[in-house]
């Protein structure tokens, strides 16, 4: 039987036996199952790429391997996406919000396992990235595409799609809250309480299913609990952590930038992944993840800080350690942006955590050097991974939540609250956006709160442009011009240069006097009757600043220009006639 045809015949049986929201919250345990068998598999292919390169190393007795390695990682991923994808892969969560704000949720469907190979290959072979931000893109794709193929509409593919993110968060990490705080906060703007269902619903499927097939704790954190002594400590850490986490960001963003701006693939690909290579032999725990460092640091083992490395034999001081733990809390930035600008696939999830749970070893590590305070070392390294995610991520609940059940530290709440509140006010109030929504929101479309904003980012501007102004030139005659209005049903006219660009308009109203004065008609020409535009939109401004300048101009028609060339006129009428039909979809569940 065709897909095409069971869909139809699940759509049929549905709607005659099923109400919609409990169809929805079958779906959502669909997108569950199927999110953690892709989760499970994207880890199982990592850590299987990693075994044999550790196996080839081996044989071969040679480190130098380590710094080849991640340029192959990136090479085949470039590869991958060149050959398979047009050169566009769509990498990061800030590309889902992308999508529901302009594609109505709906992701594409190569997506639901194209993150999964390139992430695989970019971080199998050593890639200083995380595999987080892939398996939220793949369960966003298939929550998406399940919502699509179901038929489902605007809102319930946006839940879906939200409900794939947080399995996919629940799958890899083995932490179906956090799942379902990271969706809402990250994913949802717009949160009804029948969404958390299905959210819900997704998230602990998914934990289960990977916990079945992947039976394996990320962390284990042995603790007593905290001491009220502390407390003063872990604000100071909480500060630190904001700072280290607007670095984070805005390093990162600069970085990415600077790679985005090169052309030419293969060169960036070469140049990104032997800088790669190089900070990698250099610190040997930027390889990777970084999971098995953070493991090691909470087991008491900072030797890892230093391990491998050509200058290990030179580290005896154990102020040595605070300097390689702060070498790499301002590297890892460095490699993970190399990472991925270079053409590599990955997220900042995990070397948030990386850097987070190196400064909290940094930190108390320091303290108890001094003998200025005994500070339990394994505790602030926890609350430095809930800090850096909380400010990079600006996602303080889902840092709290998903520590504290991915290390088992319940006992630490009161510090991850802390650390997490203090490292997310600092890091808001310099980076305003987080390290996802920073270039959405310059760009107006990122989701907010507010509903009227969300509307118009929905709104396409190309879609709305009208092209029935007749346009007429500088050199035209006012006996031409009037032939023109005699031809047209609108009362303004675009005049135009040689090469398309917008001179001026002619206003109907304006030279209304002088219409019938036909001894004019050849001797006043449309440059002696136009007025400039004191107005204009550029094609790829969003609706929001288009509604501003409708708004405080008191304009009705602008002229909507591309490239400096004029390609027509949008109208205050049809924006809001949009508008209102868009709201009205919206509210009712059809859009």
């Amino acid at each position: 039987m065709p897909f095409k045809t069971l869909l139809d015949k699940i759509y049929e049986w549905r709607t005659r036996h099923i109400s919609n929201r409990n169809f929805l919250i079958v779906a959502s345990l669909l997108v569950g199952l199927v999110a953690a068998i892709a989760a499970v598999v994207l880890k199982s292919t990592v850590h299987g790429i990693q075994h044999l390169l550790e196996l080839l190393r081996a044989a071969s007795g040679n480190n130098y391997l380590y710094f080849i390695f991640p340029l192959i990682g990136i090479l085949l991923t470039v590869f991958y996406v060149q050959r398979f994808r047009g050169g566009k892969l769509g990498r990061g969560i800030a590309n889902i919000l992308y999508t529901i704000v302009k594609k109505s949720s709906n992701v594409e469907r190569d997506k639901v396992y194209s993150h999964v190979i390139t992430s695989a290959l970019t971080v199998g072979f050593g890639g200083s990235a995380g595999l987080e931000a892939p398996i939220v893109v793949t369960g966003s794709a298939i929550g998406s595409n399940t919502g699509r193929d179901l038929r489902m509409n605007y809102k319930e593919r946006t839940v879906l799609l939200a409900a794939g993110a947080a399995a996919g968060i629940a799958a890899v990490f083995n932490t179906p809250i956090a799942g379902v705080i990271f969706a809402v906060e990250v994913i949802l703007m717009e949160v009804a309480i029948p969404s958390f269902i299905p959210l819900l619903i997704a998230a602990a499927t998914a934990a289960v299913l990977s916990n079945l097939l992947q039976s394996e704790q990320l962390f284990f954190l042995i603790t007593k609990g905290w001491e009220f002594k502390a407390i003063p400590f872990y604000i100071l850490l909480g500060i630190c952590m904001g700072f280290v986490s607007v670095y984070i960001s805005r390093l990162t963003l600069r970085i990415e930038s600077f790679f985005r701006n090169k052309k030419k693939v293969w060169k960036k690909a070469v140049a990104g992944g032997i800088g790669l290579g190089v900070l990698i032999f250099l610190l040997p725990p930027l390889y990777g993840e970084g999971y098995r460092t953070i493991e090691n640091l909470l087991n008491g083992n900072y030797e890892i800080l230093y391990g491998g490395s050509w200058y290990s034999s030179f580290m005896q001081s154990p102020w040595m350690l605070v300097i390689a733990g702060l070498l790499l809390v301002f590297i890892k930035v460095i490699a993970t942006s190399l990472t991925i600008g270079s053409g590599g696939n990955g997220g900042i999830f995990a070397p948030s955590l990386f850097t987070g749970a190196v400064a909290g070893f940094v930190f108390a590590y320091f303290f108890n050097l001094t003998g200025i305070v005994e500070l339990t070392v394994p505790n602030f390294i926890v609350a430095g991974m809930a800090g850096a995610l909380s400010g990079v991520v600006h996602a303080p609940m889902t840092a709290i939540f998903l520590i504290a059940e991915v290390t088992g530290g319940y006992a630490l709440f009161v510090p991850l609250m802390i650390v997490s509140a203090f490292s997310y006010f600092i890091s808001r109030y310099f980076e305003p956006y987080s390290i996802y929504t920073k270039r959405l929101a310059a760009r107006g479309l990122l989701l907010t709160q507010n509903k009227d904003k969300n509307v118009l980012a929905r709104l396409k501007l190309k879609k709305l442009i009208e092209t029935d102004f007749t346009p007429v030139h500088s050199g035209d005659t006012l006996g031409q011009l009037v032939d023109t209005f005699a031809n047209s049903k609108r009362n303004v006219f675009p005049v135009l240069g040689q090469n398309d660009e917008l001179i001026g308009l002619v206003q109907l109203e304006n030279i209304r006097e002088i219409m019938f004065q036909t001894e004019r008609y050849d001797t006043t020409l449309v440059s002696d009757l136009m007025t400039r535009p004191e107005l204009t939109i550029d094609s790829n401004e969003s609706m929001v600043d288009v509604m501003k300048k409708f708004e405080q101009h008191n304009a009705w028609n602008i002229p909507v220009l591309e490239d400096g060339k004029y390609i027509g006129f949008i109208s205050k009428s049809t924006l809001l006639t949009q508008y209102r039909s868009k709201m009205a979809k919206q509210d009712s569940g059809v859009a």
